[in-house]
């Protein structure tokens, strides 16, 4: 089970990599294997399942989110803490609000990522 301080600790790292826009440190959080299912691949990409599979596609997709958005700047209000899983709750770009559903291994990288904007 993660606790709230390792929780706290990896929303918070996750949410400074992005403020950062440095794309090898954001996707140090990411397993290989990442599932990531997003409103934003619909709309960044085209892609109607909503869904990136593997770090390579990860990063391209990354890339392009950085690039469509030169002053993304995200800003943690709280993190939930599940079992194997964490949801960092955000302001993101033009001020939503954004909660991503995180799951973690056990080596502490993300598995598996669920993202809700309002």
């Amino acid at each position: 089970m993660i606790t709230k301080e390792q929780a706290q600790e990896l929303a918070q790292d996750w949410i400074d990599s992005w403020n950062s826009h440095d794309i090898d440190r954001i996707l140090s959080h990411y397993s290989k294997e990442i599932v990531f299912t997003s409103p934003f691949v619909v709309k960044l990409l085209g892609d109607n399942s909503g869904t990136i599979q593997g770090k390579t596609d990860l990063k391209s997709y990354f890339m392009k989110g950085l690039e469509a958005y030169p002053d993304l700047k995200f800003e943690l209000y709280q993190v939930l803490t599940g079992i194997n899983s964490i949801t960092p709750y955000y302001k993101t770009v033009n001020d939503m609000l954004a909660a991503e559903v995180m799951f973690i291994d056990s080596e502490g990288k993300i598995v598996k990522v669920l993202a809700h904007y309002s």
